[in-house]
């Protein structure tokens, strides 16, 4: 029997769907090489076309439907495919609040590809959208149904599906690989409202700060032995070590010899970033505040809503001058807030720099470095301190060069990003050790601080890595020693005259407290409640942590059951957690000093100001 128009009508979303679906599974698993398992197709398919009904229903023209459909799911499987291959992990509910960020820093065809089809998306859901029949009165029903739910009783949502379909903590692009990403978005924006962070009361905040602070060691310095000298510190975009890349053929060492012998006099020390190929404000929290960032977000967007006294705020206490130096637009992660938050007194962003010598849009070292120094001349002459805190822009992926930076490394590589990469690193290192020279001459006693804030990328998949067996193509398959390795990043911190310090390798959060003590700077502060337990230093990364035992060891601590050594580190971690919060969102009961008895009759301790 022929179908009739009306049948063919209703099964419109059904085709639909279907051609999507397979269109945009090829695209995700042949470039991206992210391939959704066949057991979880059925479901994924699914839940597609129930929500390809409900928006068929409040359709007026099929025509827009379809397009409209059609881009939905583009942004859904090619967005996850893209952010997969790139960073690891799928599209989280957090990364709506760097989607602004994201746009700001795209140029050309890539602002126009990433922000055409969000654009074409609003406008044609405002274009086409209809309430003339029962119909569109149900979905939107329905619509509105689910959405009350995932925000006021995300639990009833998420707990049927993770006991049915399970969930990894750690390893969210397996998570995304066994649902399929309807489920995946459904599951995860449940779990986004369900976990949402609550400040601690304040038994509890106190309570987790007495147990930090008996991690704390007694430090014999007096308050008056404090020795007020500049700092300077360098985060270094995607500042790495390519020459560990083995197979890509280089034909010389992409670090310049000057940074190489700098490095080796401090032992070959090692930063530890919280992050990989992005996401630089998270290692700017970790060396301006000292804690941790342990989840998938980027804390200057959320979760910082108080004035903390973080490390800028600390030495503006104690008479420092402080600030910040960035070439970027200055709301870019919200650095306009956050930094003010936490006690920058001057931020210089691009609009304070002349753009005399850019690497396509990025303003290049040099002349960052340059302009900075003009800058601060008159504050390194004075009497009063200087804390001042640069941000390197130039070194972002794609790794484009101005033609007064020829490419001199060569590659037998088959990764573009390998070879551009290395003729990056070779200007960023080569500009930095002119810079230092120039710096240490003028201000020989201060205390100079250079690490990467992340690790580059390079080809989806950690393809570059890969390829010389640095890291595996996925977490899930990463060894105790590649975890190690995808966190780490050249550090050199110069204690003024005495040069170069063999600090070993740190987590970026514990920097500060080791400035704070090469300047003797011995009072109560939130760095206190950082110390690790004994034997052991903790790198949190979202969903899983590192501890590096005393005695060279490292053990990798995803979920439990936890092992005894990951059992205390995650007592910790939960612990700073909660102080953490409270601090940065909560009403700081962790700050004021306590002294004497609460309300309970047990001792508090006296707490950082």
């Amino acid at each position: 029997m022929p179908i009739s128009g009306n049948m063919l009508k209703r099964l419109l979303p059904v085709i639909s769907t279907a051609l999507f679906y397979a269109l945009y599974y090829l695209i995700s698993g042949l470039r991206f090489d992210v391939y959704i398992k066949p057991a979880a197709v059925p479901f994924d398919y699914l839940l597609q076309l129930i929500f390809a009904y409900i928006l068929f229903a409040l359709s007026r023209r099929l025509w827009v439907f379809v397009v409209l459909q059609g881009l939905l799911m583009g942004v859904l499987y090619i967005g996850n495919a893209i952010k997969i291959s790139y960073f690891g992990g799928p599209i989280m509910p957090d990364d709506a609040y760097a989607l602004r960020s994201l746009l700001l820093v795209l140029e050309g065809w890539h602002f126009v590809a990433a922000a055409l089809p969000l654009a074409a998306i609003v406008a044609l859901l405002l274009f086409n959208l209809s309430l003339r029949h029962w119909s569109a009165y149900l979905a939107g029903t329905l619509l509105i149904l689910l959405t009350m739910t995932l925000v006021l009783k995300p639990t009833a949502i998420l707990g049927p599906l993770d006991r049915h379909f399970g969930n990894s903590v750690w390893d969210q692009r397996s998570n995304y690989l066994y649902r399929g990403a309807m489920l995946y978005a459904l599951q995860e924006g449940a779990r986004y409202f369900a976990d949402a962070h609550v400040p601690p009361d304040r038994d509890v905040a106190l309570s987790a700060a007495a147990r930090l602070l008996n991690n704390a060691p007694t430090d014999t310095a007096t308050p008056d032995s404090f020795t007020p000298r500049n700092v300077h510190i360098i985060l270094l975009e995607s500042f790495w070590d390519s020459a560990l890349l083995k197979k890509a053929g280089y034909n010389q060492d992409p670090l310049v010899p000057a940074f190489r012998r700098l490095w080796k006099r401090a032992g070959f020390a090692h930063a530890m970033s919280p992050v990989f190929g992005g996401y630089t404000a998270n290692a700017e929290f970790e060396i301006l505040c000292g804690f941790p960032v342990v989840e998938d977000n980027v804390k200057f967007e959320r979760q910082f809503i108080n004035d903390v006294p973080c490390l800028p705020h600390l030495l503006g206490q104690h008479g420092y001058r402080t600030l910040a130096s960035h070439p970027n637009v200055p709301v870019f992660w919200n650095r306009i807030n956050a930094y003010r938050r936490m006690g920058m007194q001057t931020y210089w962003s691009i609009q304070d720099f002349a753009r005399d010598d850019m690497n396509r849009e990025f303003l290049s070292d040099a002349s960052l470095y340059r302009q900075v120094l003009e800058k601060i001349a008159g504050a390194i002459d004075s009497e009063q301190p200087l804390f001042d805190y640069i941000i390197t822009y130039f070194g972002h992926w794609n790794y484009p060069l101005s033609e007064s930076r020829p490419d001199i490394i060569t590659a037998s590589s088959a990764i573009d990003e390998v070879s551009k990469y290395a003729n990056t690193i070779h200007y960023k290192s080569l500009e930095l050790m002119s810079f230092l020279e120039q710096l240490q001459a003028r201000d020989p006693d201060s205390v100079i601080v250079i690490f990467g804030d992340h690790l580059p990328f390079l080809g989806g998949n950690y393809a570059g890595y890969v390829e010389s067996g640095v890291l595996a193509a996925q977490r899930s398959d990463f060894s105790a020693g590649m975890f190690k390795s995808y966190v780490s990043t050249p550090m050199v911190i110069i204690d003024g005259r005495r040069g170069p310090l063999k600090t070993g390798d740190l987590a970026i959060y514990e920097i500060p407290a080791l400035l704070l003590k090469l300047l003797h700077l011995n009072v109560p502060t939130i760095m206190d409640y950082t110390h690790a337990p004994d034997g052991m230093q903790v790198r949190p990364l979202p969903g899983l942590h590192i501890d590096l035992l005393a005695g060279g060891g490292i053990e990798i601590c995803r979920e439990p059951p936890f092992s005894p050594t990951c059992q205390v580190s995650t007592s910790w971690l939960q612990d700073l957690q909660t102080v953490n919060d409270d601090l940065f969102m909560g009403q700081q009961f962790t700050r004021r000093q306590r002294q004497g008895s609460d309300n309970t009759g047990a001792d508090t301790p006296a707490l950082p100001p």
